[in-house]
């Protein structure tokens, strides 16, 4: 059966992430939630007349935003790629647009075939709030000193127990990760955060960011990215940042 790739950008605002879970088990939550899958599905399988199932390369929590989210799914349809994109697209919400569609190989997963995910945090820095950017950016008005989280963000780099910045009510057997790139940049009054890791825990960029923050403004001296990433103890980290400033950039596959 033909497996089709997406390519997915979305709004997380008025969502209750990718695909809501409880705490026991694992096991999805009740269907009257709106979560981004339930929309894209039901969509599809209107579109198709079959009864698809995505498959997603991360699942992202509520209010969480993606530029390039990827799924995947199996269907007999023979529907030409642009159409299918466009009658797709003409039911789907406006915080919700399918990118891309393509044919791929019978094996490929997008989630166990994605060899990294680059997420992006944004903080607006700067004496007031944005209107238009509200929904998109974190509202910070103190000063930052974004070379010095620079700095301190270097730590964090390679494989590491990551146990400082995952939510301590979601704990992971494994809390080892591998982060092959971050990077802070401004533009403007906007600070990106931005990191590239082969998986993430529950949280952990967001809890990276708040902490880098807490860096930024002085309430963390330099020096303390590297004894709160040993301490492998997450009330030593910052705050968990709210989900609105978090996006999904890319997910990689070579």
């Amino acid at each position: 059966m033909p497996n089709f790739r997406l390519s997915i950008e979305y709004d997380g605002t008025a969502y209750h992430g990718w695909q809501v879970q409880n705490g026991k088990g694992g096991s999805y939550s009740s269907r009257s939630e709106k979560t981004i899958q339930r929309v894209l599905e039901r969509v599809i399988r209107k579109v198709l007349q079959d009864d698809i199932r995505l498959t997603v390369a991360g699942r992202t929590d509520a209010g969480v935003h993606a530029l390039s989210q990827v799924a995947n799914f199996k269907s007999s349809s023979s529907m030409p790629l642009n159409r299918m994109r466009w009658a797709f697209n003409c039911l789907l919400p406006e915080d919700i647009k399918v990118l891309r569609i393509s044919r791929v190989k019978d094996d490929f997963n997008s989630r166990f075939c994605a060899k990294s995910k680059l997420y992006r945090y944004t903080i607006l820095n700067r004496k007031y709030s944005s209107p238009l950017l509200a929904r998109r950016v974190y509202f910070f008005c103190h000063r930052i000193d974004a070379g010095l989280m620079r700095r301190e963000a270097k730590v964090l780099l390679g494989k590491h127990d990551f146990t400082s910045f995952q939510a301590s009510e979601r704990r992971q057997r494994n809390p080892v990760r591998n982060i092959k790139r971050i990077r802070i940049s401004k533009d403007k009054d906007l600070l990106h955060i931005d990191i590239e890791a082969d998986s993430f825990l529950y949280n952990m960029v967001r809890n990276i960011a708040g902490t880098l923050l807490e860096i930024g403004r002085g309430r963390f001296p330099e020096g303390s990215m590297k004894k709160i990433l040993e301490s492998r103890n997450r009330r030593s980290a910052g705050p968990t940042l709210p989900a609105k400033g978090l996006c999904l950039l890319k997910v990689r596959y070579r």
